[in-house]
């Protein structure tokens, strides 16, 4: 496995590999890697001949109260454990060369990064669509991989992908949980040992919705109070938001008659740790 940290180097790779005819696959990540990124990578080496694993920690993407400084950074292990999912590249760039000074062009989607996460995260969605674009121009992936724990996030990608004609498809994963239900996710590692007991009531509280409109429920804000009503039980999680919105345009759903997303954004009360969780129901997204 190679490490490339130069953008020049990495461009000029990917360019060789086309010109051999090869596929190369893009699995972006901040890092501190575990085994919902690790599905992601399977997933990518099962249909392209080059594996690329991205790992930066996008400055642009975190606001000023955000945990930027103290992201949990294991590059040398994650190295490791990309190599032995039989990864090709590790592509690390070094933030002042993706951001050099006088770097004044951000990409932003309207419409779509307005509600949910984005209502709280001012700024988030252009840093991700951002360091998304740039990343697709510099690996040039024919495919590339992201997960559905970050729903709104892989929504808004694809909307991106299509309005700017970008030839490199996406490929949204299902969200891989612990054994408890909770949603695996980098920032696990903060939760207090309460914390974590509790922290799967999000998931619980996303089924009882499934369960319900596998009954027959297809209104959304009866839906959405069966979200609401399971979480402001648990007191350890502070609700930031409980969405029910139709997968295409993020707009709540009166009724639920397309693919639609359940979605749920909590911060604990020890740590503050913010928790992020989704399903679809009524198709996929």
């Amino acid at each position: 496995m190679e490490i490339i940290s130069s953008i020049k180097d990495m461009q000029n790779r990917s360019i060789m590999q086309g010109q051999n005819r090869q596929r190369i696959g893009l699995v972006p990540t901040m890092g501190a890697l575990h085994e919902g990124h690790f599905s992601l990578i399977r997933k990518c080496r099962d249909v392209c001949d080059i594996v690329v694993v991205s790992i930066f920690v996008n400055p642009t993407q975190f606001g000023p109260n955000e945990d930027f400084a103290k992201y949990p950074r294991t590059f040398d292990k994650d190295c490791a454990a990309v190599e032995g999912l039989g990864g090709d590249i590790v592509f690390a760039p070094r933030s002042e060369e993706m951001y050099p000074e006088g770097f004044r062009t951000f990409a932003h989607v309207e419409g779509l990064t307005e509600g949910l996460c984005g209502a709280g995260r001012p700024g988030h969605f252009r840093g991700v669509t951002t360091v998304v674009l740039k990343l697709l121009n510099i690996v040039r992936p024919v495919l590339a991989v992201f997960g559905q724990k970050d729903a709104q996030q892989a929504i808004v990608l694809k909307r991106m992908v299509e309005d700017l004609n970008i030839p490199t498809k996406l490929l949204i994963a299902p969200v891989v949980r612990e054994p408890d239900g909770l949603a695996m996710s980098s920032r696990n590692v903060y939760l207090t040992e309460e914390e974590r007991a509790q922290a799967p009531s999000i998931f619980g509280a996303l089924r009882d919705a499934r369960e319900k409109y596998e009954k027959g429920e297809r209104s959304g804000p009866k839906l959405k109070s069966a979200i609401t009503e399971r979480l402001s039980s648990v007191p350890l999680l502070k609700v930031e938001y409980v969405e029910v919105v139709t997968a295409g345009t993020l707009k709540s759903a009166d009724q639920v008659e397309t693919p639609t997303l359940c979605a749920v954004a909590c911060r604990t009360v020890q740590s503050s740790t913010r928790l992020i969780d989704n399903i679809i129901i009524g198709g996929h997204l």
